[in-house]
């Protein structure tokens, strides 16, 4: 079963990056549960979660059940919001958004728990990751999902191995590496965007004559800007499509009130 990034993110119970991509978090014994038709979906699942500069991956510890993996790259996340309850524990929750030629559509709610703590700091950095990966977006959206095909191999540790370039990433909280045995790569670069402004993932937006029309230039100024309010830093808005206008910060000043 190949739904969007449904059961495409694993292999020899480990789980399979792209090339290019690298795991900046890395969690286990976390629980994870999707609200939505697809019936792999149903149910909490418990595993590992990995934040990478792309996109956050789920691989479950039952490799008998339906579902074994999930991953939800930046851009297709919404209405992200960390959650501290009186009773039990903190967990993430939010709503991600069908890729195109995903084979289904529409969206589910997510909600991941940390039973053993870190949940604030993760969600901090997913936010910040999906906040720089949406300034790095270009004026056309990515193209329609395609499952990464094999084969796979071992990535090496540099993909893995804590980096000292994001002072953003609590390692200190995190400070375990995924095992190197589980950790693997397809050829294929990440296909959306990321954390590094460097990478470019699809081609650039067209030109006319080496100008930008007005309305790619409308287009690539609104893909620049971080829909991000610093007065509610748990929340960041990654639009579906790069013409979609981000919402007023009342929206997410009401959500935290």
């Amino acid at each position: 079963m190949k739904i969007m990034s449904l059961n495409t993110a694993h292999a020899h119970g480990g789980v399979v990056i792209y090339n290019g991509e690298r795991i900046l978090l890395y969690c286990d014994g976390v629980e994870f549960a999707l609200d939505g038709a697809v019936p792999a979906f149903k149910g909490n699942k418990k595993g590992r979660i990995y934040l990478t500069t792309h996109r956050v991956i789920f691989t479950n510890k039952d490799f008998k059940a339906l579902l074994q993996s999930f991953s939800i790259p930046f851009y297709c996340m919404k209405e992200v919001e960390l959650e501290q309850p009186v009773f039990g524990a903190n967990y993430i929750k939010g709503r991600v958004v069908a890729e195109e030629g995903g084979n289904w559509t529409g969206s589910c709610k997510f909600k991941l728990w940390f039973n053993s703590g870190g949940c604030i700091e993760f969600g901090q950095a997913m936010l910040r990751a999906g906040q720089l990966a949406s300034r790095n977006r270009m004026q056309q959206p990515p193209p329609p999902y395609v499952p990464p095909q094999g084969p796979y191999y071992q990535a090496p540790p540099s993909n893995y191995a804590a980096p000292q370039n994001y002072a953003w990433v609590p390692y200190q909280t995190f400070p375990s590496a995924p095992p190197p045995e589980y950790v693997y790569m397809t050829e294929a670069p990440p296909p959306y965007p990321g954390v590094d402004p460097n990478y470019t993932p699809y081609p650039p937006p067209p030109q006319h004559n080496g100008h930008m029309s007005a309305a790619d230039a409308k287009a690539q100024e609104a893909n620049n800007s971080a829909y991000y309010n610093p007065a509610t830093p748990h929340n960041v808005y990654v639009p579906a499509t790069a013409s979609a206008p981000p919402p007023p910060y009342s929206e997410f000043e009401k959500k935290n009130n």
